[in-house]
């Protein structure tokens, strides 16, 4: 039975991970901070022979697993984690575990919450009201615009019979579009430069990978109408960060809500902070009750079951 002598949670932002299971057993020293290399991750989780990891806050490349010796199992909120090396984890001999609870849901409310922001300028006539202002936006409508999906899987289909709800012409494009789904779903499939020609509102809803990392780049914002609303809940790399933020200083798009960024947390030099007609939130599409209360009780018992001799949701096993 694995002995069980010091556990480590990861970048807890919010300083909740402790309330959200019972962790009295085992007694985690709490991250908040995130770590500024690959050198402090390692300075820091040295003495752990457990760690927990938010989503992929934390990154653990072959390099850094290499230089922790005594980690022996290293589970990760959520099923899967692209910012962990499972293969050389598991040369290394470390367990590496999952959990339920992805945030899904969390995810297509947050979008939704995002297009309506931008949409109605809520933070900007939010922000005008509390200054002694009153109104000076006109919003868009939603009912007979078209919204643009690019992806229609799980969070996609969502966020598409939403956007139906609200009166909305849904199309959707990917790469591996099953176009009679879409139909099922009310959605018209299109070609990628129909929809991003056509579209008010373009949401991005596809997993990060080599083959969609810069797919919305400088030319394919160049199809967009100038009046063109950009919603990005997924990640940061799919659309080219210097290629939105040009087109929004040129006011060639008409905004852009994002959640994600190339480099998280944002730096605070970051020309994020200072972009014209952007909504931005600090990547909380998955930051929910019920998906952290998943998470961290699951993370608990994953350990509990490791401590056991009988891991679960092992991830490459």
């Amino acid at each position: 039975m694995p002995d069980i002598t010091a556990v480590a949670i990861l970048d807890d932002y919010q300083d909740v991970a402790l309330t959200y299971a019972d962790w009295s057993s085992l007694r985690p020293t709490v991250f908040r901070e995130p770590f500024a290399d690959e050198d402090a991750v390692v300075a820091a989780l040295e003495p752990f022979d457990v760690v927990v990891a938010m989503r992929e806050r934390t990154r653990f490349p072959a390099g850094v697993l290499r230089r922790l010796p005594r980690l022996r199992l290293l589970v990760t909120t959520g099923p899967v984690n692209a910012a962990i090396d499972v293969p050389a984890a598991r040369e290394l001999g470390v367990t590496v575990c999952g959990t339920g609870g992805g945030g899904r849901q969390a995810t297509i409310e947050l979008t939704w919450g995002l297009i309506l922001a931008l949409a109605r300028h809520i933070p900007q006539e939010d922000r005008r009201l509390r200054d002694g202002g009153w109104q000076r936006t006109v919003g868009t409508d939603l009912a007979g615009r078209r919204l643009g999906l690019i992806g229609l899987g799980g969070i996609g289909s969502a966020v598409a019979r939403i956007g139906l709800a609200f009166g909305m012409d849904v199309a959707a494009w990917s790469t591996n579009l099953d176009a009679e789904h879409a139909r099922s779903l009310g959605v018209t499939p299109v070609e990628r430069d129909e929809l991003l020609t056509t579209a008010d509102i373009v949401s991005v809803h596809l997993r990060l990978s080599e083959r969609t990392r810069g797919l919305l780049g400088e030319r394919e914002l160049a199809l967009l109408k100038p009046t063109a609303l950009v919603v990005n809940t997924s990640r940061g790399p799919i659309i080219h960060e210097a290629a939105l933020l040009k087109a929004l200083h040129e006011s060639r798009i008409g905004g852009a809500a994002l959640d994600v960024y190339d480099t998280e947390p944002l730096p605070a030099d970051s020309p994020w902070r200072s972009a014209p007609r952007t909504v931005l939130t600090p990547h909380i599409g998955y930051v929910s009750e019920n998906t952290y209360r998943s998470f961290y009780s699951d993370a608990l018992e994953d350990i509990l079951a490791y401590s056991a001799g009988s891991p679960i949701r092992v991830i490459g096993g």
